[in-house]
């Protein structure tokens, strides 16, 4: 079963630490020539911070001008115009803020996806045998917008309110230095309660929409297996084991409903009764002529501003540390040491292989499974052109060959000869482009039969594409589509059948035109017909080549040059077919009499 994708809500959260900050600073240095834009921004914030601080401010002084004793029309208009400008400036400022802050996070974001899917690709198959495609796909995707939703939105709010916060209380102190002892005093610690006990509410309804979750499950088991249920009459024990699971989903619902209502008369109660005091000691300072209405106005607008801007800098705090572990979690990939591998736009050969090959005592032993060595002392020698079938039981160390001829992983004693000089001296991409592999379950891409064709060669024409697929035995299949060569094949190419995946797949091989050709049990899976077929094709592609073939069906490779039997990791016959069939107890003889017997 496929692994769940984490959703960026769902994602761990890190503390905050001085190594961790300075791990998440990474991110920064892939900004480029964008780095301006974030300055700039930074500068729209602070000015967009403080056109908001200038609004309470300037209310109470136009609430002042309706004082008995003034009553200053000419001020009044003056002071509504000065507002009217504010909210304009205001209204700019921000625009250039949210714009410079998304424009900068997306240049800096499509920097670093590229960066670490350019690193991704490039680390080595012991990384991927390691790590499950799910968590990669996770740190691509959800680890990447939650650093895109942090980069735009979170780091600028936050900077906003805490600047609002820090200006607030200087304005409040400024106002009213009783008030705002009585206000810090009382509401930060409301709002910051109030923050937490939200907080534990959504932990209580997330638990009851999993506890649904698994109530669903159980419906969709009892559906999908319904014959099962009915043929052990079962319907009793079903019914039975949905009703627990929808009572626990009405207790669970029941206690939420608790806390909420505990939560709604906590705000009621408590942060209403926070500003009730505020306003009472206000009016009683206006009262005594220590502070006038339009004061006492301000000051409760910056109240407010305080108050909700400590509240939402928790939440704002705690979307921060899930960024910082998101940007831990990214930079684990770009931490690992890559494959050397050179990317080209076009793959150009600096230097053809000739196709000779050597397998010199060569052991090897898995990364992950270094309890079991999987090749032992192994010697094979592939001359220019020839054809070595390797055969032998499952698990008895055949692709693992094939991986090391392709460089995925290096032998961990001994040495691979090409052409006399090691393996390791050639470029890993100079090696790979001379060579080419057919293997047994095909991988297609979701495009065409043209695109997947020209993946041996990005850079071929149409009429090379085309007399690929007609080398390959493809060209009947592709023109019996009505969109021939354009036609789409689905998903990992599910809208063609095994042989037709197989035959693009050949065509492939014969675009690139290796020098080394591997086919992994490339016709196993293959009725008879699409076999003859896939073979007739694979017979014309090996001419002139040097060809690994792994076999499962030994009556593919009775014409192979050589036959490699390999046993435990072990080279334990090799010879012609009629020389290893000559052998009265080889194990090569024993296997093809069994597939003899079954046919």
């Amino acid at each position: 079963m496929a692994r769940k994708v984490k959703q960026a809500d769902d994602l761990p959260k890190v503390k905050l630490t001085k190594t961790s900050l300075k791990s998440a600073l990474r991110v920064f240095s892939y900004t480029g020539q964008h780095r301006w834009k974030l300055y700039v921004g930074l500068i729209f914030l602070l000015l967009t911070s403080a056109t908001a601080l200038l609004f309470p401010k300037l209310l109470g002084i136009l609430v002042d001008t309706a004082d008995p004793k003034k009553l200053d029309v000419p001020a009044a208009n003056y002071i509504g115009v000065v507002l009217l400008v504010v909210l304009v400036l205001q209204s700019v400022f921000s625009f250039f803020r949210v714009y410079l802050f998304v424009n900068y996070t997306e240049n800096t974001l499509a920097n670093l996806r590229q960066a670490v899917y350019s690193h991704l690709i490039k680390l080595p198959m012991s990384y991927f045998a390691q790590n499950r495609v799910g968590d990669l796909n996770s740190r691509m995707s959800s680890d990447l917008i939650q650093i895109q939703d942090t980069l735009t939105t979170t780091i600028a709010e936050f900077l906003r309110q805490f600047v609002i916060i820090i200006g607030g209380v200087a304005f409040l102190a400024y106002t009213s230095l009783h008030l705002t002892i009585l206000m810090l005093a009382i509401v930060p610690v409301v709002a910051i309660s109030a923050v937490f006990f939200g907080r534990f509410i959504r932990k209580t309804s997330r638990l009851v929409q999993e506890k649904i979750a698994e109530s669903n499950t159980i419906i969709e088991e009892t559906l999908q297996g319904i014959a099962n249920v009915k043929a052990f009459a079962n319907e009793f024990f079903e019914n039975k084991r949905y009703k627990r699971s929808t009572e626990v989903i009405v207790e669970n619902a029941i206690l939420g409903g608790k806390y909420r209502g505990a939560f709604a008369s906590f705000i009621i109660f408590c942060l209403f009764g926070a500003i009730v005091s505020v306003v009472w000691y206000g009016v009683i300072l206006a009262i005594r002529n220590e502070i006038s209405i339009g004061q006492l106005m301000q000051f409760l607008l910056y109240s407010i501003f305080v108050g909700a801007s400590i509240g939402g800098i928790a939440e704002l705090y705690a979307q921060i540390q899930k960024a910082v572990g998101a940007v831990e979690r990214v930079f684990e990939i770009m931490d690992e040491k890559p494959e050397v591998v050179e990317v080209y736009e076009q793959k150009l050969l600096e230097h053809r292989i000739e196709g000779n090959v050597v397998f010199q005592n060569v052991a090897f032993t898995y990364p992950s499974r270094k309890e079991i060595q999987v090749l032992k002392d192994v010697t094979i020698v592939a001359n220019k052109g020839e054809t070595i079938a390797v055969v032998g039981p499952s698990g008895s160390g055949k692709s693992t060959l094939v991986a090391l001829l392709l460089r995925f992983y290096d032998p961990e004693s001994g040495t691979i000869l090409i052409d006399g000089k090691d393996a390791k001296s050639y470029s890993l991409t100079d090696l790979r482009n001379n060579m080419a592999i057919v293997p047994q379950d095909v991988l297609l891409f979701g495009g065409s039969i043209k695109e997947n064709i020209a993946y041996g060669k990005p850079d071929a024409t149409i009429a090379e594409i085309a007399e690929a697929a007609r080398k390959a035995n493809a060209l009947d299949f592709i023109d019996s589509f009505p969109e021939k060569f354009e036609t789409l094949v689905g998903e990992r190419g599910v809208k063609l059948s095994g042989g037709q995946r197989q035959r693009i797949a050949i065509a492939r091989a014969v675009l690139k035109d290796p020098s080394i050709l591997i086919l992994d049990e490339a016709t196993s899976s293959l009725d008879s017909e699409s076999e003859r077929v896939v073979q007739e094709a694979l017979d014309k592609l090996m001419v002139g080549r040097t060809s690994f073939v792994i076999a499962h069906r030994l009556s593919t490779i009775r014409k192979a040059d050589k036959i490699i039997v390999i046993d435990k990791g072990s080279v334990l016959e090799s010879g012609t077919h009629e020389e290893l069939m000559s052998k009265e107890s080889g194990l090569y003889r024993s296997l093809s009499r069994m597939q003899t017997e079954v046919i």
